[in-house]
């Protein structure tokens, strides 16, 4: 188009001045139609859940967790709000599918039924983003979107699935210091505000902004009168370097250091591996085993003390499901533990399923004493540890007679006391759940501990994939509460992590290991542990109140076009053909 001619092709000059004003119109709303059409938006859209699946375990591509959700930001230009939900779709779909893939060694329907139920909570949060779009200063609320949506998505349904939060994608990065400030909650608004950035800067580059930075063409254009090319990208250049270094920026901070002469207590993990079936059945009818392997590697362990080739620990912590039959009800379960307990001469944390009422549990065991505290799992997992809907569920699979009694959750927080140490303990699914974790260091805990049993979830497919996964949300766990974490897996990874997030010992997977490491017993409390859930919060309430400002403009702008409509003679129409706000769709309809 020529500057300073209409998208009619006429110079405004030469019509009547009502014609011209049309035509000026006409070529105002042409210029806020999509760019492209529909199909390689939906390409763009699967492009960028693939790439933010990627970010995570077992690939760990973290750079890409910044790239992602610009490429979502693309796909949404200019688009309605049917589409905007359709492109959100295909975006969820490509990010959850691959991400949750290691579900599939369940039942291949819970991971399809898993994957499809995120997408679809994902696509209806993807049509405010579409509308946050419009406003000034859309780079921060799509940044607020992000957090939003993965506050929703922690809670429900069910209690919540906290699996693919960009927070969780930063671990080992000098990101993920915002963990340790404000939560993991800050740590993604900052990831999403430098894609945010990004986001802008690619449509700029393109020409498809505003002198004000909106993203929307209907309100206003940059190609007319402002400039060369580079004019228009010196803001979200800058935008983006901004917010990059906003969010590396706790790399160059002394955050939460380990004080000199900090207590320390040496720990070992356990990790007795598990016979690797091919069904899961067969996985399941293994406990037997499964404990005497574990009670086979604390042997081990306390023979390299004997030796003098490891240090005495102080605490042993074997892994969830370690024993699955309850050792206050069968005693030659009893009488294995307690020979490992006798054998390493200290406790031992011990995941067991206990009976009456059925409980995935932590039991502290005593050297000559037995068991004594007990942790009950708070947050049980759905369709794993209970199901909802079995009536239903068990007219279209016999996978439920697996789980013939749902577990019971447990209601409060515990604290183990073993000498110096106060042990927090979590148990696999709950790493993922803020007020879990936080709740454990309110109480007093100076170390954590996650049981985990992955043999269920990585018989085949993406092996490394879930284990993977948990072991990057205890790295930011450590980090956030400045704890040293001890992570103990049925088969792997097995680790115990640094307070700062390193990796002091790991182990691989499928494989009988035992690690041992000093760490440090911390007690202060991080800033975002004093902050607790506030900033999260705060991020959702500035979200939701900066949707409803977009929801207005949105009516607004809608009113406006029907009233230009309504008020257009039928002569000018004529002259300048049918009205593109017209044919353009309205908010709510399919491009």
């Amino acid at each position: 188009m020529i500057p300073g001619q209409t998208g009619t092709g006429t110079d405004p000059q030469d019509l009547p001045a009502s014609t011209a004003a049309a035509a000026v119109e006409a070529d105002a709303d042409a210029d806020a139609r999509p760019p492209w059409r529909l199909p390689w938006a939906l390409l763009i859209a699967l492009a960028g859940g693939l790439l933010l699946a990627a970010a995570f375990p077992p690939y760990g591509g973290w750079p890409l967790a910044f790239v992602s959700p610009a490429l979502l930001i693309v796909a949404l230009h200019r688009r309605s709000l049917r589409a905007s939900f359709l492109i959100g779709l295909v975006f969820g779909v490509a990010f959850f599918t691959p991400l949750l893939a290691w579900v599939i060694n369940l039942a291949w329907f819970a991971w399809v039924a898993l994957a499809i139920a995120s997408a679809l909570i994902f696509a209806v949060f993807t049509i405010a983003q579409r509308l946050l779009l419009n406003l000034r200063w859309w780079p921060l609320a799509v940044a607020g979107w992000w957090v939003a949506a993965e506050a929703f998505r922690d809670r429900w349904p069910w209690g919540g699935f906290p699996w693919g939060r960009l927070a969780m994608s930063q671990a080992g990065i000098p990101t993920q210091g915002w963990a340790a400030i404000a939560g993991p909650p800050t740590l993604s608004l900052m990831v999403a505000l430098a894609a945010a950035s990004l986001g802008w800067l690619l449509l700029s580059a393109l020409g498809w902004t505003d002198a004000r930075g909106g993203a929307d063409g209907r309100i206003g254009r940059l190609n007319q009168g402002l400039g060369p090319r580079r004019r228009r990208l010196v803001a979200p250049a800058l935008a983006v370097a901004g917010s990059a270094a906003l969010a590396f920026l706790p790399g160059l901070l002394p955050l939460d250091p380990v004080p000199a002469g900090s207590a320390t207590a040496t720990v070992a993990a356990i990790q007795g591996n598990v016979p690797r079936a091919r069904s899961l059945s067969g996985q399941l009818n293994a406990d037997w085993v499964v404990t005497l392997n574990h009670v086979a590697a604390t042997d081990k362990l306390a023979d390299q003390v004997a030796a003098g080739k490891a240090a005495k620990p102080d605490l042993v912590i074997w892994p969830e499901n370690s024993t699955d039959i309850d050792p206050l009800v069968y005693p030659p379960v009893y009488q294995e533990i307690e020979s490992a307990a006798a054998a390493i001469g200290e406790p031992i944390l011990v995941g067991a399923v206990l009976q009456n009422p059925e409980l995935n549990a932590g039991v502290l065991w005593l050297p000559g004493k037995g068991p004594t505290t007990v942790y009950a799992k708070r947050r049980l997992v759905p369709f794993g540890e209970y199901v909802p809907f079995r009536s239903l569920i068990s007219k279209i699979t016999s996978l439920t007679n697996l789980q013939t009694t749902p577990f019971v959750p447990g209601h409060k927080t515990v604290v183990f006391d073993v000498g110096r140490i106060r042990l927090g303990d979590i148990i696999c699914y709950e790493v993922g759940f803020d007020d879990l974790v936080r709740s454990e260091v309110a109480a007093g805990a100076n170390l954590l501990s996650m049981q985990s049993n992955d043999a269920t979830f990585e018989r085949e497919g993406p092996i490394t994939a879930e284990s993977g996964q948990q072991l990057a949300m205890a790295r930011i766990r450590a980090v956030e509460f400045d704890r040293a974490v001890v992570v103990a897996s049925t088969t792997g990874y097995s680790a115990i992590v640094a307070p700062d997030g390193r990796l002091i010992e790991r182990s691989g997977t499928w494989t009988q290991a035992e690690l041992e490491a000093s760490v440090p017993l911390l007690s202060y409390d991080t800033l975002s542990e004093r902050l607790g859930a506030w900033p999260e919060w705060a991020i959702v309430a500035a979200t939701a109140l900066a949707l409803c400002v977009a929801i207005g403009q949105a009516g607004q702008a809608r009113q406006a076009r029907r009233a230009r409509r309504a008020g257009r003679p039928r002569r000018q129409r004529r002259a300048t053909g049918p009205d593109p706000a017209i044919s353009q769709a309205e908010p709510g309809q399919a491009e």
